[in-house]
């Protein structure tokens, strides 16, 4: 079952929890995305990030994204992820995502407002939610080897200054950076919930945490108490996964020296089934002792 970002944060208001959000540049992350949505009863968030294009292109994965989602038994939002550029936001509105992110957060603050209220217009002609993102975790998704791009220039949101912004772009859901990072943490990350209280103090509009991966269990609980709705998971997922396609090679290799033949579809199979694992134990920390919600929908 296909629903809009708006509609799928406002279940997760109701029950003081949060969906993942998951980024599925692959048909085997798709998979274990769904898979775990479906047997767990929790709805989930698709995303497809702009700075996976070169991987995972648009018009290649994003119409299967779509279909899989609207033949699910789960709950499912296809979100276009840190999008910069308008015209690639207007291809997956008119292929069918139900939410998308317009991400301005490194741009001077007039400006991210404009482009964010431009956003805003374009995507009143669709059934579709709106994030845009205020502050700057420092990075981005911007593919493999770039996730750490502009680390130094982390800035936590001012709370503030997100009222006027909500305010003056008609977004419907706010990322806030409050600590987090995207890639991989070196060292334990340290959020501010002070930051995040105060955040949500002042806006009445869903949360959303970036930079999920890597955070611990207690503080993602922590998180959702404080008002976060969504929340972003990828690198760790992949990078287990990753690890599991490493241990068949190694496998094969230990078993056959020298002559080993390694098919692909045996590190596939190991892939996907890594990433359900990690996957579901995600949706369930993030639904927050909530009740599986999709099988009494469906």
């Amino acid at each position: 079952m296909i629903v809009n970002l708006r509609d799928i944060c406002a279940i997760a208001e109701q029950g003081n929890m949060a969906v993942a959000s998951i980024n599925v540049p692959s048909l085997e992350a798709l998979r274990a995305a769904l898979d775990a949505a479906e047997q767990t009863g929790y709805p989930v968030i698709l995303s497809h990030a702009e700075g996976h294009e070169p991987f995972a292109p648009l018009d290649a994965l994003g119409p299967s994204i779509v279909a899989l989602a609207e033949r699910s038994s789960a709950m499912v939002c296809v979100h276009l992820d840190h999008c910069e550029h308008l015209s690639y936001m207007r291809r997956a509105l008119e292929m069918g995502f139900t939410g998308v992110m317009f991400d301005g957060s490194l741009l001077p603050y007039d400006e991210n407002v404009e482009n964010s209220r431009r956003a805003a217009d374009m995507v009143s002609g669709f059934d579709c939610g709106l994030e845009c993102e205020l502050g700057s975790m420092g990075t981005r998704e911007n593919g493999v080897g770039h996730e750490n791009d502009h680390v130094s220039e982390a800035v936590y949101t001012d709370p503030d200054q997100a009222e006027d912004f909500i305010s003056r772009t008609g977004l419907d859901i706010l990322a806030c950076s409050f600590g987090t990072s995207h890639g991989i943490y070196r060292g334990e990350p340290r959020l501010s919930f002070d930051v995040l209280t105060q955040i949500r103090d002042r806006v009445k509009v869903p949360l959303v945490m970036h930079g999920g991966s890597g955070v611990s269990d207690d503080d993602y609980r922590r998180s959702i108490d404080a008002g976060i709705r969504k929340i972003n998971y990828y690198t760790y997922g992949v990078k287990y996964a990753g690890d599991a396609v490493r241990r068949v090679i190694a496998d094969y290799e230990a078993k056959n020296p020298g002559e080993a033949i390694v098919y692909w579809h045996d590190m596939t199979q190991a892939a996907y089934e890594t990433m359900f694992q990690d996957f579901r134990h995600v949706i369930e920390v993030f639904a927050n002792g909530a009740a599986p919600l999709a099988k009494e929908v469906c």
